[in-house]
C-alpha cells in the first residue's frame, strides 16, 4: 500500500450521494486522501449538483455525464469511462453505494483491473431476480473487497451466498446518518408555501420500471394515486424517468394533484417530514419515513428493506389495494413506532465505515462482523 493511499467513490444517482456523504465527511475528518467519480447516472441538475451542495459534498475529480439509456447501453457507457478513470488516478480503494448501474459497472471494472473495492450497504435483498437493482446487487457483493451491512439480515443473506466472515461489517445505515444531519433544517413551511399546497397533504415518488415503463403499469399507478387525491392532496415531484410515460397516463398538474420537479435533498425531506402520507416505490424513501414516522405505502411486491415493514411503518402494496390502505393510513395518523429505531441507526455508521477502510487501508487485521463486539 502506497504511503499516502488514495479513496475513490463512485456515486451516480441521489441515494449515493446521501449515503455516501458520512463516509466521505467521516474519511476526511481521519485525514485519507480522497475523491469521487460522479457518473451523471442522475444527470439532471435538481437530481445532482444541488445535492452535492446541500450535503456538503467536495466537486468531482471527474463527471462522465452518461446520463440516461437502457441498462446496456448505461452500463457499457459507464464501463468505459470507469475505466479510464480509475486507470487515471490508480486508486487503492474504490467504494460504491447501493444498486444503481453506476455501482455495477465500477465494480466490473475494479474487478478486471485488480483494484479493491468496497461496498456500502451491502446483503440488501429483495429475492426478485425480475429487478434490474437485485442483479445489480447480488454481482456487487460477489465481488466486493469489503462489504458493508446495513442491518443482521444482510449479515445473514451475505453468509448464505458464501460471503466470507472476514469481508463483512456491520456499520448501520449511512443514509440515516445524513438524515440525523440534515433535522435541524428540515422545516416544511417554507416548501408547502412555494409549493401552494395545503398543510395536510402527501407525498407521492414513482419511478421503477415495473410501475412507469409500459402504458398498461403506469396507467394502473396514475389511477390508484389519483384515487389517493380524493382523500388528500398529493405532491408528486416527478423523477425524469418515466415522466412523458406517467404524464401520457394522466398524472397531470392541477385540481387535488401537484406536479412538480425533482426537489433538493433538504426540500425534499422537509416535504416528506410534514407530509400525512408518503406513497413510493423507493428503497430509500421507505427508510427516511421509517426515520422520520411518517406513514409509508410502497408499491411493490417486495423490499429489500424488510426491516421497515418489521418495524412497522411501512407497508407493501398494490396500485389495487392502495386507496384502501392510504385510507387507513391517513385515519390511523403518525406511524411512530413503539420502541427504538432500527439497530445502529443512530448516525454514526459513517464513522464506522471510515474506520474500517481506514484500519484496513493500513493493512490492520480486522475481527470479522460475526465475531467483533456490538459497535457502540
Amino acid at each position: 500500500m502506497r504511503e499516502n493511499p488514495l479513496v475513490l467513490h463512485v456515486l451516480g444517482a441521489r441515494p449515493n450521494f446521501v449515503k455516501a456523504a458520512p463516509v466521505v465527511r467521516a474519511l476526511g475528518e481521519l485525514g485519507v486522501r480522497q475523491g469521487i467519480i460522479h457518473t451523471g447516472q442522475h444527470y439532471d441538475a435538481l437530481m445532482s449538483d444541488v445535492f452535492f451542495a446541500d450535503l456538503g459534498l467536495p466537486e468531482p475529480v471527474a463527471n462522465l455525464g452518461v446520463g440516461s439509456g437502457s441498462h446496456a447501453k448505461q452500463t457499457a457507457a459507464l464501463l468505459v469511462g470507469l475505466e479510464e478513470v480509475v486507470q487515471e488516478h490508480e486508486p487503492d480503494l474504490v467504494v460504491v453505494y447501493g444498486d444503481v448501474n453506476s455501482t455495477l459497472a465500477a465494480i466490473l471494472v475494479c474487478a478486471k483491473l485488480g483494484v479493491p473495492t468496497a461496498h456500502v450497504e451491502a446483503g440488501l435483498r429483495s429475492f426478485d431476480r425480475g429487478m434490474p437493482e437485485e442483479v445489480n446487487r447480488v454481482v456487487t457483493d460477489a465481488l466486493a473487497d469489503l462489504l458493508f451491512a446495513t442491518s443482521p439480515e444482510a449479515l445473514a443473506y451475505l453468509a448464505g451466498e458464501g460471503v466470507p466472515a472476514s469481508k463483512t461489517h456491520l456499520v448501520g445505515n449511512p443514509m440515516i446518518d445524513s438524515l440525523y444531519a440534515a433535522l435541524p433544517a428540515l422545516d416544511p413551511a417554507p416548501v408547502v408555501a412555494r409549493l401552494g399546497i395545503p398543510d395536510r397533504y402527501a407525498v407521492a415518488t414513482l419511478h421503477r420500471p415495473a410501475n412507469v415503463d409500459t402504458p398498461e403499469a403506469a396507467k394502473e399507478l396514475v389511477d390508484a394515486v389519483l384515487e389517493v387525491s380524493r382523500q388528500v392532496p398529493v405532491v408528486v415531484p416527478v423523477h425524469p424517468r418515466g415522466k412523458a410515460r406517467l404524464a401520457e397516463a394522466g398524472l397531470v398538474d392541477g385540481g387535488t394533484v401537484r406536479v412538480v420537479d425533482p426537489l433538493g435533498y433538504v426540500d425534499f425531506l422537509s416535504l416528506v417530514r410534514g407530509a400525512a402520507l408518503v406513497v413510493t416505490d423507493s428503497g430509500g424513501v421507505q427508510e427516511e419515513t421509517t426515520m422520520l414516522g411518517v406513514p409509508c405505502l410502497t408499491l411493490r411486491p417486495n423490499t429489500e428493506r424488510p426491516i421497515t415493514i418489521t418495524h412497522g411503518t411501512n407497508r407493501l402494496v398494490t396500485p389495487a389495494l392502495l386507496p384502501a390502505a392510504a385510507e387507513k393510513a391517513l385515519a390511523d395518523g403518525a406511524a411512530t413506532p413503539a420502541g427504538e429505531l432500527p439497530v445502529l441507526w443512530d448516525g454514526k455508521a459513517g464513522p464506522r465505515i471510515a474506520t474500517v477502510i481506514a484500519a484496513w487501508l493500513k493493512g490492520d487485521n480486522l475481527a470479522p462482523a460475526s465475531q467483533a463486539k456490538r459497535p457502540e
